[in-house]
């Protein structure tokens, strides 16, 4: 369901900074900023605050575990928009596209940590049986990632859970390649404030 307020319904002070960005950028504007401006006190204020911290906030994870792992719950949560946007960004991350490009596709024969690859295992099953026991905290604890790793990870999930969905509530329109490497540049540089 595309609602129209989403491009329509900004303030002209928004409307004038997409124009600047569009000129700027010569590309469209992300529906996820559109998503974020159009009711910043309510939603997008604390949405970018959540995000920002769990992807760029104090971790032991890196950029780019953090980035895959955003990546990797928007691929079960078969949401493109988020999958392609963190896959480019983790690629940028890393440096290496083919080890995120490995990791999305087969996480058995990834060029990855067991401590991720256990995480990523952890986020999938959360997702997919949207719950968890104790038998599989210990898994992950077991395999090197500490609870502190293990409560990062789970807020890069909720995060990302939260933006899939609307995601695909309000129908993103998923933009060629040259608009999420645009993209990838950006939050790496500036995060997600």
């Amino acid at each position: 369901m595309r609602l129209e307020v989403l491009d329509r319904g900004h303030r002209l002070a928004t409307k004038a900074l997409f124009a600047l960005i569009r000129m700027l950028t010569r590309q469209p504007i992300s529906p996820v900023i559109k998503l974020i401006t159009y009711r910043p006190v309510f939603f997008g204020g604390p949405m970018k605050k959540i995000t920002h911290e769990a992807l760029r906030g104090p971790s032991t994870w890196s950029v780019g575990d953090r980035e895959l792992m955003a990546a990797f719950v928007s691929q079960v949560n078969a949401c493109e928009f988020c999958l392609k946007t963190h896959t480019a960004v983790a690629a940028r991350a890393y440096g290496d596209a083919a080890k995120v490009a490995a990791a999305l596709s087969d996480l058995r024969g990834a060029p990855i940590g067991e401590p991720l690859r256990a995480t990523l295992d952890f986020l999938g099953k959360l997702i997919r049986d949207q719950t968890v026991c104790t038998d599989d905290a210990r898994q992950v604890l077991a395999a090197g990632v500490s609870p502190a790793q293990v409560e990062d990870a789970l807020a890069v999930a909720f995060a990302f859970n939260t933006m899939n969905r609307l995601a695909d509530a309000f129908d993103f329109s998923v933009p060629g390649p040259k608009a999420f490497e645009a993209s990838a540049k950006f939050l790496l540089v500036h995060g997600y404030r």
